[in-house]
C-alpha cells in the first residue's frame, strides 16, 4: 500500500471530533494531534506498509489503538506515591518507543536482546507507562519502583492450561489483565516450571496477554513451539517477539528454530 493509501485508512477510522491530522508527503508521516490538549503522535506509514499489506484490517484496528494509548499518556497525570501496590513491570519488546511524544524518557531496564521491562501504575482498565520526570518529582528511586512492580508481579495468580502435542506438554497463561507476559520475571514461577519439565524448558512472550512454557521432550517440539509462538505474535493486539527463550541456569537465551532443526544443545531422555 501506499502511504496516502495508509493514511486515508487510518484517518476513516478517526471518530473523536478533537483529533485532527496532518499529512507529511515529503517525510510520509502522519501527526494526529488532539487539539484539546495541543499534543499528538506522529505515525510514520512507510513503517507500517508491510502490516497493511499483510492484513489491513488489523493493521488499522492496532494503529488505532496505539494512537488512543499514546495520546492517552500524553495527557494523564501519574501518580506514584500512595499507589505502589498498582506499580507492575510491562515486558515490551526493544523496538518499543523508550520516550513519550513531548520528549519526556519512559522508565525502563533492558531484560533480553529481544525485550526491555517497563514500568507502570495500574489503573483498573488500563496502566500508564512511569517516566523519569514523574520519578524525579515524587522523589522515587528506580529501585524502589522496581522492587514494588517485582513484588506485585509475583503477587498475581499463575492459572494455566494444558495441551499435549506430539508428545510434548505446552502451558498457557493468559487472564488478560495486562500482565500475562509480565509473569515471565517471576523468578519462583520459572524455577517451579523447571522442576516440573521432563525435557527442555522453553519460555515465550509473543505478546502481552500471553506467557507459553514448553516441556521439549522430542525434536519435533521445537518446530511446534516456533509455529506455535509465531501464531500468536501475529495476532496479538501488543506483539513483544516471535522468538521463544530457553530456560537454562536461571537465564532466558532467544533462540532460532529452523524447521526439523532443533537449537544448540540436547533434549533430556
Amino acid at each position: 500500500m501506499k502511504p496516502i493509501q495508509i493514511k486515508r485508512a487510518i484517518e476513516s477510522k478517526i471518530t473523536d471530533e478533537n483529533w485532527v491530522t496532518t499529512f507529511d508527503r515529503e517525510k510520509e508521516t502522519l501527526r494526529i494531534v488532539d487539539k484539546r490538549y495541543d499534543k499528538g503522535v506522529t505515525l510514520n506509514l512507510t513503517a507500517l506498509k508491510e502490516k497493511f499489506q499483510e492484513d489491513e484490517k488489523k493493521a488499522v484496528e492496532q494503529t488505532m489503538a496505539n494512537v488512543s494509548e499514546g495520546l492517552r499518556l500524553l495527557n494523564t497525570t501519574i501518580k506514584v506515591k500512595g499507589n505502589e501496590k498498582n506499580l507492575y513491570p510491562v515486558i515490551r519488546s526493544t523496538s518499543f518507543p523508550t520516550e513519550l511524544e513531548d520528549g519526556r524518557k519512559l522508565l525502563y531496564k533492558d531484560h533480553t536482546a529481544e525485550t526491555r521491562i517497563f514500568y507502570a501504575v495500574d489503573q483498573g482498565a488500563s496502566f500508564s507507562l512511569i517516566d523519569e520526570e514523574t520519578l524525579k518529582n515524587e522523589e522515587k528511586t528506580f529501585k524502589e519502583i522496581e522492587e514494588a512492580a517485582l513484588f506485585n508481579v509475583r503477587s498475581l495468580k499463575n492459572p494455566m492450561k494444558q495441551d499435549e502435542v506430539a508428545g510434548n506438554i505446552f502451558y498457557f497463561l493468559n487472564n488478560d489483565d495486562g500482565y500475562d507476559a509480565s509473569r515471565i520475571l517471576n523468578e519462583t514461577l520459572l524455577k517451579e516450571m523447571k522442576t516440573k519439565v521432563s525435557g527442555d524448558l522453553a519460555v515465550a512472550v509473543p505478546h502481552q496477554d500471553v506467557l507459553i512454557f514448553a516441556d521439549i521432550r522430542n525434536e519435533v517440539g521445537y518446530d511446534i513451539l516456533a509455529q506455535m509462538v509465531f501464531q500468536f505474535f501475529s495476532e496479538g493486539r501488543v506483539p513483544i517477539t516471535a522468538l521463544p527463550f530457553m530456560y537454562e541456569n536461571e537465564d532466558l537465551e532467544p533462540i532460532f528454530i529452523l524447521a526439523q532443526r532443533k537449537p544448540k544443545g540436547s533434549t533430556k531422555k
